[in-house]
C-alpha cells in the first residue's frame, strides 16, 4: 500500500513563491537567493516528496483505507482483489441498509438490516462514516462495522462513490 506525503496546498504555495522570486529578481536584478525567503530556495531544490511504501510498526494501530471513485472507474473491484489478496490482513466493514433482506442473506453477513428510523438515528448521532440513497433505501458504513474490523487486527478497507 502506498501513501502519498504532499498535499496540493504546498505545491500551490510553491508556485505562489516561484512568481514571487521572478518578480523580486527582475525588479532588484538580485539573485533569487538573495530576495527569497529561505523556504522559497529550499522548495526549488525538492518540490515534491517520494511516495514511498506504508510500512506499519506492529505496535501500531491499522488504519482505515477509503477507495474513492464514481461509479465505473473500478473502486469497488479494487477493493475486492485487495481483500482476495491477503483476507488476513484486509477486510470490508458490513454495511447497513434499510432495504428489505433477501431470503438467502444473513443479517450482519451481508448488510445489518434495520429500519429508516434507526437508520435516521444513527445519522443524526454521528454513528454513520457515510450513508447515501438508492434506488429509496439507505445504505451506509457505522463507524462501529470499521471498529469492529480494526479490533480484529485487520485493515478495514470501504469504496464509496462520491454524491
Amino acid at each position: 500500500v502506498y501513501f502519498p506525503i504532499l498535499s496540493l496546498p504546498l505545491t500551490a504555495g510553491f508556485r505562489r513563491s516561484m512568481r514571487l522570486c521572478r518578480r523580486k529578481s527582475r525588479t532588484n536584478q538580485q539573485s533569487c537567493y538573495s530576495q527569497c525567503p529561505s523556504s522559497c530556495y529550499s522548495s526549488l531544490a525538492a518540490p515534491y516528496e517520494e511516495v514511498v511504501r506504508y510500512q506499519r510498526h506492529p505496535t501500531d494501530r491499522n488504519r482505515l483505507i477509503i477507495l474513492v471513485g464514481p461509479s465505473g472507474v473500478g473502486v469497488n473491484e479494487l477493493r475486492r482483489r485487495l481483500i482476495a489478496s491477503n483476507p488476513r490482513e484486509f477486510q470490508s466493514a458490513i454495511p447497513h441498509t434499510t432495504r428489505v433482506q433477501k431470503s438467502y442473506e444473513i443479517n450482519g453477513r451481508e448488510y445489518h438490516y434495520v429500519s429508516k428510523e434507526t437508520f435516521e438515528n444513527m445519522v443524526y448521532s454521528h454513528r454513520m462514516l457515510e450513508y447515501g440513497e438508492y434506488k429509496g433505501y439507505l445504505y451506509g458504513t457505522s463507524i462501529d462495522a470499521v471498529r469492529t474490523v480494526l479490533d480484529e487486527g485487520k485493515i478495514c478497507v470501504i469504496d464509496l462513490e462520491p454524491q
